[in-house]
Formats: C-alpha cells, sequence, structure tokens
C-alpha cells in the first residue's frame, strides 16, 4: 500500500477525498505516471523529485523532496560558504542593518520593479 504524504489537510486537490484511491501502471521499464490527484495533493511540478519511504508495516509513504537551496543554485553554497569563513576570520567587520542604511537602499533601488520570474532578454542571458 503506498501513503501519499501531503502537505495538505481535509480534501485533496483534485477532487479526491482523503481515503480514496487511484491507480497507475508499470511500463516494461518499471516507469509510471504519476496520477493528476498524486501530483496535485503533492504539489509535484515537472522535474521535481520524489521520496519513497518504507514503514514497518509495509505501506510505502510517498513524498515531494523539497530541494535544498543548494541545489537550486549552484553558486549558492561556494558563496555561503566564503561568507562563513569571512565572518569566522573577521567577526569585526559586521556592522549592522540600520534604519539609515535602510533608507539609503530604498532611495537607491525602491522604485525599481523586478520581475524574477520573467525571462531575460537575449542580451543579458548568460
Amino acid at each position: 500500500m503506498a501513503v501519499v504524504d501531503s502537505p495538505s489537510s481535509g480534501p485533496w486537490a483534485g477532487g479526491l477525498a482523503l481515503g480514496e484511491e487511484v491507480e497507475s501502471s508499470l511500463t516494461d521499464r518499471y516507469q509510471t505516471t504519476v496520477p493528476q490527484p498524486v501530483r496535485q495533493a503533492l504539489g509535484l511540478s515537472k522535474r521535481d523529485r520524489i521520496r519513497y519511504r518504507f514503514r514497518p508495516n509495509g505501506d510505502v509513504v510517498l513524498q515531494r523532496v523539497t530541494p535544498e537551496p543548494a541545489e537550486d543554485d549552484p553558486a549558492l553554497a561556494p558563496f555561503l560558504a566564503l561568507l562563513e569563513l569571512d565572518i569566522t576570520r573577521r567577526p569585526d567587520r559586521l556592522r549592522p542593518i540600520t534604519a539609515d542604511l535602510v533608507d539609503r537602499l530604498q532611495d537607491l533601488v525602491g522604485a525599481i520593479e523586478v520581475d524574477l520570474d520573467a525571462p531575460l532578454a537575449d542580451d543579458e542571458a548568460f
């Protein structure tokens, strides 16, 4: 028996109530399509990862794997390591973020609107 570990409570998205069942078939290569109600219940998107957890009673729990920030951005982990090293070596360089600094930053960039989901223009692509 597979148990879907859904982050939602109450009725599942997709119209299935808790306790209802949905099936899928395996291909010759042991692949399957995750049914739409399961994708919705787990909040799955294309290329997401799934974890299978085995319980002592034989149930298998299906969970969405939440990527670590370093998995999303390959530059983030090295940057954070560099930042940690710098803070460790020179803690005297740490400065509080004051209200004056916040006001100054707001004056510099407060009116700029950025759509993080918008595609980059060709001349801005890396």
